[in-house]
């Protein structure tokens, strides 16, 4: 009789707890600045709720102040780094 191979064990991942969630947060202003920032990369994406750890409702919250605060001006719509789209000088004969 052949033994049974084990199956191969899925590593599971313990979600993140919703930061606004433990501070018992209502509502998000799109004025508050370094609150939304949190939630956004360094070039300027709003952060997936995997990597944030945000609930489904807050991420809906997050994502809607974001988009309200780069209309107003108050978060860039893209960071670009220095020297990215930089174009070498031309040669001249």
């Amino acid at each position: 009789m052949k033994k049974k191979e084990p199956k191969r064990m899925k590593k599971i991942f313990k979600k993140k707890p919703c930061r606004l969630c433990k501070d018992k947060v209502e509502k998000i202003e799109y004025m508050d600045a370094p609150l939304i920032s949190r939630f956004v990369s360094e070039r300027g994406r709003i952060m997936s709720p995997r990597i944030s750890g945000n609930c489904s409702k807050h991420q809906r919250m997050v994502a809607n102040c974001v988009k309200k605060a780069r209309i107003a001006g108050i978060l860039p719509f893209v960071r670009i780094k220095e020297n990215t789209f930089r174009r070498r000088p031309r040669r001249e004969e």
